[in-house]
C-alpha cells in the first residue's frame, strides 16, 4: 500500500489521482533538461513538441503554451526568483531543483501570462502531484497562493530596490538580467537610463523566426508567399516570419536552399562581402565556420563572384553540419575540420576571411535566455586568448590588399573592441575599414568604424563586427 492513499482515508475523502496535463509536464521535462544537463531550450524544445505531435497529444495551441511557458520562465526566471524567495521559509538554495522549477513555472503562470489566477494555482498543484507526488505539492500550493497575493508590479515594489538606491541591482530584478550582465550591458550602450531598460526589455522579448534566402538557390519573393512573411527590415535576403511558424514546414528552408539566420548575422556576412579589396577577389575563408549559418550565405555570395570559400571548423561533428548547410552551394567551396589559430593553409592565402569567434553570447539572450544565468565574469577570460589568437592568424592568412571580418555575438567590450585594439597593437600594417557605409539605411551604428547591433535598436542579435584591412 503507498502513503497516498492512507492520508486520503485520513482525511475522510477518497484518494483522487492527479490530472496529467500533457503541456505542463512537456515545459517541466524541457527545465529539467536546462538545469540538470545544461542544455539549451531551443535545442531541447523542438524535439520534445515534435514528439507529442506524433502522438496526438498536442495540437498548435499547445504548443504554443507549452512553448510560453518555458521561454517565459527562463527569460523571468531572476525575477521569479525574488519573488519566490519572499514567499519561501528557506533559502531558495536549499529548495529541491525539481520543486524550483514548479514553482517557477506556476509563477510565470500567475504573473506573466493571463492565465486565470485559480487555474495558475490548481493547475500547477496538479502538476506537481505528477512529478513530485503529493507531500511536495501541499508546499507547491502554499507557495503559489503567497505568490498570488500580488501582481507582478506589486511584487516588483517590494523586491527590487529602489533605482535610486542602486540603479544596476534595481534593473537586474526588474528586468530579469544578473547584475553584472546589467552592469556590462550598460557600459557598452552607454547614454542613461531609457537605453538600458529598452534593451533589457528587448532581451525578454521572444523574438521571431527570421529566414535567409541564400543568392542563387532562393529568393525573398518565393519566401514572402509563407503565411505572415514579412520582409527582413535590412538584409534583402531576410525575411521574417511574424506568427511564428515551423521553418521546417517552407520547402526551401527543407531543400537548404533557405535557412534559418538573424538578421544581424546576414548584415556580418554582407558587409564582409561588400567591403573593397585592392588586387583580386578569388578566395574567401570563414574561420570558424560551425555551424554553418554565415559560411552558407558567404557561399553564396563567393560563387555569384566565382570565388571559392573554404569553410574551417575546429570540431569535426560541427564541421559536418557546415558542410551540410553548405551542401548545394552553386559555387565552389571547400570543408575543412582545422585549429583556426593553428591554419592549415599558407600565410597570405586568402582575400577575405570572416572569423565569427565563440564568445559569451551575450548578444543573443533574446534566443538563448538560459545563458545570462549560466555565465559569469570569469567566463570572459577563458574565452580572451581563443579570441585574439583567432584574429591573429586571420590577419596572417588575409594578403596585403585584403579584408578580415572579426564577429561576435556579443557586445562586451571586453569581447570586441578590446580583442581588436591589443591585436592591431601587434599589426600595425592595418587599417580599420568604415563599415558603416557597406549596410545602407541602417541607423543608429554609432561613430564607427566598427560597428555594434541591438536588439531595441535594430530587431537583432547584438553582432559586433569590425573590418580591417591588411595594408602591407
Amino acid at each position: 500500500m503507498s502513503e497516498q492513499p492512507r492520508r486520503a482515508r485520513t482525511s475522510g475523502k477518497p484518494y483522487r489521482r492527479p490530472k496529467k496535463d500533457p503541456v505542463r509536464i512537456l515545459a517541466f521535462e524541457a527545465l529539467r533538461a536546462v538545469d540538470e544537463r545544461d542544455a539549451y531550450a531551443n535545442l531541447v524544445l523542438p524535439p520534445l513538441l515534435r514528439k507529442a505531435r506524433e502522438n496526438g497529444d498536442f495540437d498548435a495551441r499547445d504548443a504554443a503554451l507549452a512553448t510560453e511557458l518555458v521561454y517565459g520562465t527562463l527569460r523571468r526566471q531572476g525575477t521569479y526568483d525574488a519573488v519566490l524567495a519572499s514567499c519561501v521559509d528557506r533559502p531558495l538554495g536549499e529548495v529541491d531543483p525539481p520543486v524550483l522549477d514548479v514553482l517557477s513555472l506556476g509563477a510565470h503562470q500567475l504573473l506573466g501570462t493571463r492565465i486565470p489566477t485559480h487555474a495558475a494555482v490548481s493547475a500547477t498543484v496538479e502538476l506537481a502531484r505528477v512529478v513530485l507526488g503529493d507531500g511536495r505539492a501541499k508546499f507547491v500550493n502554499a507557495v503559489l497562493r503567497k505568490v498570488a497575493q500580488h501582481d507582478l508590479d506589486g511584487w516588483l515594489e517590494r523586491v527590487a530596490p529602489p533605482y535610486d538606491e542602486d540603479p544596476e541591482d534595481h534593473l537586474s530584478v526588474v528586468h530579469s538580467h544578473p547584475r553584472w550582465v546589467v552592469s556590462a550591458l550598460w557600459d557598452s550602450l552607454g547614454g542613461g537610463r531609457a537605453g538600458i531598460e529598452e534593451l533589457l526589455r528587448a532581451d525578454n522579448d521572444r523574438p521571431e523566426v527570421t529566414l535567409v534566402a541564400r543568392p542563387g538557390r532562393a529568393t525573398a519573393e518565393e519566401l514572402l508567399d509563407e503565411d505572415a512573411a514579412v520582409p527582413g527590415r535590412w538584409s534583402p535576403y531576410a525575411v521574417r516570419l511574424t506568427e511564428g511558424g515551423e521553418p521546417g514546414a517552407i520547402a526551401a528552408v527543407r531543400d537548404g536552399r533557405a535557412g534559418v539566420q538573424d538578421e544581424g548575422s546576414q548584415l556580418v556576412a554582407i558587409a564582409l562581402a561588400g567591403a573593397p579589396l585592392d588586387g583580386p577577389d578569388r578566395r574567401w575563408l570563414d574561420g570558424c565556420a560551425g555551424p554553418g549559418g554565415k559560411a552558407a550565405l558567404l557561399g553564396a555570395l563567393a560563387a555569384e563572384r566565382g570565388a571559392l570559400l573554404v569553410a574551417s571548423e575546429k570540431q569535426t561533428h560541427r564541421a559536418g553540419l557546415v558542410a551540410k548547410a553548405l551542401d548545394g552551394n552553386p559555387g565552389p567551396y571547400q570543408v575543412i575540420a582545422a585549429d583556426g589559430t593553428r591554419p592549415a593553409w599558407r600565410p597570405g592565402s586568402f582575400d577575405r576571411v570572416l572569423v565569427d569567434v565563440p564568445c559569451t553570447g551575450l548578444g543573443a539572450l533574446r534566443r538563448r535566455p538560459e545563458a545570462r544565468w549560466r555565465r559569469r565574469p570569469e567566463d570572459l577570460e577563458g574565452f580572451a586568448p581563443l579570441q585574439r589568437g583567432l584574429l591573429r592568424t586571420a590577419l596572417e592568412s588575409v594578403r596585403v590588399g585584403g579584408v578580415v571580418g572579426y564577429a561576435t555575438c556579443s557586445p562586451h567590450l571586453a569581447e570586441t573592441r578590446a580583442v581588436v585594439a591589443d591585436v592591431l597593437k601587434q599589426h600595425p600594417d592595418t587599417d580599420l575599414v568604415d563599415a558603416r557605409p557597406l549596410l545602407p539605411g541602417v541607423p543608429d551604428l554609432g561613430e564607427g568604424p566598427d560597428v555594434q547591433l541591438w536588439p531595441h535598436l535594430h530587431g537583432t542579435d547584438a553582432m559586433y563586427l569590425a573590418l580591417i584591412r591588411r595594408t602591407g
